[in-house]
């Protein structure tokens, strides 16, 4: 079967198609056949430095969506023929940039009805690290004030819409040219971080979702009512916020998104009800997948890069 591979660390050139045998699916495992898989910072990350994996080539890629093609030993919850969605395995390797992936049963669910593979596969990293964040660990409820940073990306185009459907009074941050795209998205207020400071506009904040890092997560802190709560996903050296968020008396966490099928359901069931709809900006055959790396690292994506096989 096609596969991409890499020999070493590096930029997206190091990235090449290869040949490999089709996996076999154990107890408790599907084999699924691959339609699209979404790309997502997680996988240049991994690319460059091995990310949280020792061993390289490293296989790359968590979001699929596809067909189960075999159903090992024990299986139940899925037949042959069935179309699923998920994010098998992460932190640890799944390789879904590859024709058929072996998958743990509950780290897929259902597709969604409503969604082609390619739409389905741009979700489930994005959508399940903005459903854990929002609904796991900040619990939002109606009436909150929610900030979004980088709204208009990948886990922000999501996170403002479920924030929405959970009945958030919900913020985003995204250059001028987005407006009118996050507004779309059922943001009530959009900030031009190039133009504005947030921190110096906002107050009451009960949640803030930042993807970015770096000093965003100090910043936002800022703008929190007391008890409000920083969820940071861009990188682990955001539990260094911890503490000086606990001196204010405000909370900061740093979260790592996990395999959830109750959270994959959840998310399907948004979608089926119309609350929830990925946006795939460009859609490349997997050949092209260096050019979709490239385009990811550029930092100007709205919504979703996704590979067809």
């Amino acid at each position: 079967m096609r596969a991409i591979s890499q020999d070493v660390l590096g930029g997206p050139e190091v990235l090449k198609l290869v040949e490999v045998d089709r996996p076999e699916p154990g107890p408790s495992e599907v084999l699924v056949r691959v339609h699209a898989a979404g790309v997502n910072p997680t996988d240049w990350w991994h690319r460059e430095s091995g990310g949280l994996l020792s061993d390289v080539p490293v296989p790359l890629g968590w979001d699929l969506s596809g067909v189960v093609e075999e159903v090992g030993l024990g299986v139940t919850a899925f037949s042959p023929g069935d179309e699923v969605y998920g994010m098998p395995n992460l932190p640890r390797p799944a390789g879904t940039y590859a024709e058929y992936v072996v998958s743990p049963t509950r780290h897929l669910a259902r597709k969604p009805s409503n969604l082609s593979h390619v739409e389905a596969a741009a979700l489930p990293v994005a959508a399940l690290t903005a459903w854990q964040a929002l609904a796991d660990t900040a619990v939002v409820r109606e009436g909150q004030r929610v900030l979004v940073h980088a709204a208009a990306g990948g886990v922000g185009h999501l996170a403002v819409q479920i924030a929405k459907a959970r009945g958030a009074h919900v913020i985003g941050t995204a250059r001028a040219a987005k407006h009118d795209f996050v507004r779309a998205l059922g943001a009530d207020e959009v900030i031009d971080y190039t133009r504005d400071d947030f921190a110096e506009i906002l107050d009451g904040v009960d949640v803030v979702i930042d993807a970015i890092g770096g000093e965003y997560g100090p910043r936002s802190l800022r703008t929190l009512r007391p008890g409000g709560l920083v969820v940071s996903l861009a990188s682990s050296a955001e539990v260094q916020l911890a503490p000086q968020a606990e001196a204010l008396g405000l909370r900061a966490l740093f979260l790592i998104v996990e395999p959830d099928h109750a959270g994959l359901r959840e998310i399907a069931s948004l979608v089926e009800a119309g609350r929830l709809r990925p946006h795939v900006e460009t859609v490349l055959p997997l050949e092209d997948v260096i050019k979709a790396h490239q385009l990811g690292q550029s930092g100007r994506t709205t919504g979703k890069i996704v590979l067809t096989l």
